[in-house]
């Protein structure tokens, strides 16, 4: 649903990798961002009416992308794929990241655009490190990226974990990538690709400085 920018790059880069794509748009104009090489369905109508749908093909759908300009339409037309027609792998354009995180919780994938674009200029304007390397579309999960810190080296990644309240997504040792287990320790050049809430990344780095507490 949305053949505006984001529309019509989502449906052509789905046909690229040889998917069968419907799009729909009120605005027939819109379509002309397609270019000529498109040979999907262009439907013309509005996505939370359910005879457009049909039109469009919802049945036979395995997933549905609410891209329109509007918050209320996506958000209403991705209800409208998930609970009417069953499917399953929905996603929403939000631009409120309130909302966001209410639908998120609805079972609707959201992509919260304004906080999510806000965060990768933030990313390319700071110093490195000031701001995680990657931040999930509601801003509830950041991936940090540091190096063990001397407290730290000659013990166990889960001990760090469970003082941290972080978790160890990987780590990478002499140029070499690797998933720890309980029994792994850190040693020093070690760096953990860390993931965590974001609020409670500024607990986790304190951790990280003081080092760990005695067992």
């Amino acid at each position: 649903m949305g053949c505006g920018r984001v529309g019509s790059t989502l449906a052509r880069s789905l046909e690229d990798r040889n998917h069968t794509v419907s799009i729909i748009d009120n605005d027939p104009d819109a379509f002309r961002r397609l270019g000529p090489a498109f040979n999907g369905d262009k439907v013309t109508g509005y996505s939370f009416d359910q005879a457009v749908l049909e039109r469009a093909g919802i049945r036979r759908a395995d997933s549905f992308a609410a891209v329109s300009s509007g918050d209320n339409s996506n958000i209403i037309a991705a209800r409208v794929a998930r609970e009417t027609f069953g499917i399953q792998q929905v996603v929403a354009r939000i631009y409120d990241p309130g909302r966001a995180e209410v639908y998120q919780r609805l079972g609707i994938t959201t992509v919260a655009t304004v906080k999510w674009t806000a965060d990768q200029i933030l990313r390319r304007m700071l110093p490195a490190g000031a701001e995680p390397d990657f931040r999930d579309p509601s801003g509830t999960i950041r991936v940090d990226q540091i190096q063990v810190p001397e407290p730290w080296v000659g013990q166990r990644t889960i001990h760090f974990q469970e003082q941290s309240g972080s978790r160890i997504a990987w780590m990478d040792r002499l140029g070499e990538g690797m998933i720890p287990t309980r029994e792994t320790v850190m040693q020093e050049g070690d760096r953990l690709h860390l993931v965590m809430r974001e609020e409670s990344a500024a607990y986790a780095y304190s951790v990280l400085e003081q080092g760990p507490e005695e067992r």
